[in-house]
């Protein structure tokens, strides 16, 4: 089944009463992990930075991503919590860090049985290093990224211990919300045979559909931004999916697992019920005398089938009638 991330992110705006209600919709919309982040603004970015876009328009007139960032970290008593109420609510616990003291402190919780890579991190050779060494699964987010630059940093973790068995690298485009004549979504699996690895999708796009199709094209990991509210201010709310458009993403891929079946064409058991419905035997087309030879002009095909299939029409046309057959009969050699 396809491993379902609802990206909590840092839409909790830094308060953890916020971020537990985050956690109850991820859990009751049955999604695998809700993900947090993990980060300190003295680790993550130089005074001074400025915003992008999509933050400048989403956030207030702070003047940097200093003191933006700086309200959403979550302390190490923000995690214990986190971690015990996911526990309570079924679903698994997830946080990205940017650093390799955050990392650690995720791995000093024992709080992961995966770690990801974040798109802005794919060239952060050692936190790459680190995550390698920490002999877990590793997700890597490859948005604003090109095959160079997948490859170089799948070299990283190879040279670091980690085998590419072990890696799921996930196509993503890093805009809030992700055009969709930008998506480019066909790179998945592109991404997948020139590297030979697994792949899915961190999807920020607007919308559900997308994340949908992905799994139709055999991503392994959907991850999908969440909030309480789009219209809440905060960086990633407006690109987020709600509460019942979260329920109802997780409901469409899981209905898309069970279509995508295997690789055998047959016919399901719902179908055999319906075959002499819907296909023709061979039948009289008028009143046919014994010891009349068949011909394209005494026969016909039509509806039910369980006679003579219309596939034995040239082994049966030349031959001759051993009783008579009235109108639309089927027939029988």
């Amino acid at each position: 089944m396809t491993i379902i991330i609802a990206e909590a992110g840092v839409n909790h705006n830094g308060d953890i009463e916020l971020a537990k209600k985050l956690v109850d919709v991820a859990a009751k919309a049955g999604a695998d992990y809700v993900k947090f982040q993990t980060f300190s603004a003295d680790n993550l970015v130089v005074k001074g930075a400025q915003k992008a876009a999509y933050q400048k328009q989403s956030t207030d007139d702070e003047d940097d991503q200093f003191a933006m960032i700086q309200k959403l970290e979550l302390s190490m008593d923000d995690h214990e919590t986190l971690i015990a109420h996911c526990a309570q609510r079924g679903i698994k616990f997830l946080s990205t860090a940017f650093d390799s003291e955050n990392l650690q402190l995720l791995l000093d919780l024992n709080c992961l049985d995966l770690v990801k890579i974040p798109s802005g991190e794919i060239t952060n050779l050692p936190l790459m290093r680190h995550m390698a060494k920490a002999d877990l699964p590793i997700l890597m987010s490859t948005g604003m990224a090109d095959m160079a630059d997948i490859e170089a940093a799948l070299g990283v973790l190879s040279q670091a211990g980690c085998a590419r068995e072990n890696v799921t690298v996930l196509h993503c485009t890093t805009a809030y919300p992700a055009p969709k004549n930008e998506i480019n979504l066909r790179a998945m699996n592109a991404i997948g045979e020139h590297f030979n690895v697994a792949v899915g999708y961190s999807d920020h796009s607007t919308g559900i559909e997308v994340a949908i199709a992905a799994v139709a094209l055999g991503a392994q990991v959907i991850e999908k931004h969440f909030t309480l509210d789009k219209t809440m201010l905060g960086p990633d709310h407006a690109a987020s999916l709600e509460p019942d458009e979260l329920a109802a993403m997780i409901s469409a891929i899981r209905s898309i697992e069970h279509a995508l079946g295997g690789d055998e064409k047959k016919a399901g058991a719902s179908e055999l019920a319906n075959i002499n419905v819907a296909r023709k035997s061979i039948v009289a087309r008028r009143a046919i005398s014994a010891g009349e030879a068949f011909d394209e002009g005494c026969l016909t095909v039509k509806r039910p089938g369980g006679g003579l299939s219309p596939m034995l029409w040239d082994e049966v046309v030349g031959q001759t009638a051993k009783r008579d057959f009235a109108v639309d009969e089927m027939i029988d050699l």
